[in-house]
């Protein structure tokens, strides 16, 4: 089976900086992979060639073997790619309703015009949008703040509509950016439930980011891990728990050497 996701020697400068240089990187079609390594090491912006937000200077990345970099960023996702970010980005005066019907936006099949003069299409796709949005919303267990501004939902409430946001363009391939960021242990450890069933459930392939390496290594098939922009090491999760060049880019040399740190 071909790979749902490649990339080619994918570089990306700002200037004098290469922040993500020559990374090859290859993802299974139903997979749960993760990036890790530390600040700084071109996770995001790996992320943000894969999604249009950036164009890499070099190299090609393929979804489902069709070039994408260079397509525009609404492109991409009607092409099956969605993402949640590290910093929630939500409409936050919209309501929870209204923010998953805008993730719906790729796949209404309406012309403005049928908007304008509110032709059968429009009320037909209207329809079949509510349907769907609230339908998105008892998946995720925020029906009961539909109406609410997303701002004003609780902070774990405004992860979940996240992802019911980027599940709502119905796409192949999931990025998740810091998934568990600010959650407590326990909020954590439904996430983790949460995304291998979502993986099963809607038939995705999971890319997570992750700074949590009980997360990272509890919930990851696959792990690529960078540094400085370069791809340093590539295996399952025991794989890079062993692995000196990951032990020295988290905790230093010493730390890979076996000489206690601090």
């Amino acid at each position: 089976m071909a790979p749902i996701l490649e990339a080619r020697k994918v570089t990306k400068r700002f200037g004098g900086l290469v922040a993500v240089n020559q990374i090859d990187f290859v993802l299974e079609e139903g997979a749960i992979a993760s990036i890790i390594g530390p600040n700084g090491a071109g996770k995001t912006t790996f992320f943000n060639c894969i999604t249009g937000y950036y164009v890499p200077e070099e190299g090609e990345i393929l979804f489902q073997g069709v070039e994408i970099q260079g397509l525009r960023p609404d492109r991409i996702t009607s092409m099956g790619i969605a993402r949640t970010y590290q910093n929630i980005r939500l409409f936050g005066k919209m309501s929870a309703l209204e923010n998953v019907l805008v993730g719906m936006h790729p796949r209404l099949h309406e012309h403005w015009w049928d908007a304008v003069i509110r032709t059968p299409v429009y009320y037909r796709e209207e329809r079949r949008a509510l349907q769907r949005a609230w339908e998105l919303l008892d998946y995720m267990g925020l029906t009961e703040w539909a109406n609410l501004p997303a701002n004003s939902l609780p902070y774990g409430a405004q992860r979940r509509l996240e992802i019911a946001r980027a599940l709502a363009s119905e796409p192949k391939l999931l990025l998740l950016d810091e998934p568990t960021a600010g959650m407590n242990p326990q909020e954590t450890a439904d996430m983790i439930e949460f995304i291998r069933q979502l993986r099963d459930d809607w038939n995705l392939t999971v890319l997570l980011i992750e700074h949590d390496m009980r997360v990272v290594m509890t919930i990851s098939e696959r792990i690529t891990v960078l540094d400085f922009g370069q791809k340093i090491a590539e295996g399952k999760p025991e794989e890079i728990q062993r692995n000196p060049r990951v032990i020295e880019a988290y905790l230093g040399r010493g730390a890979a050497a076996g000489i206690p740190v601090g």
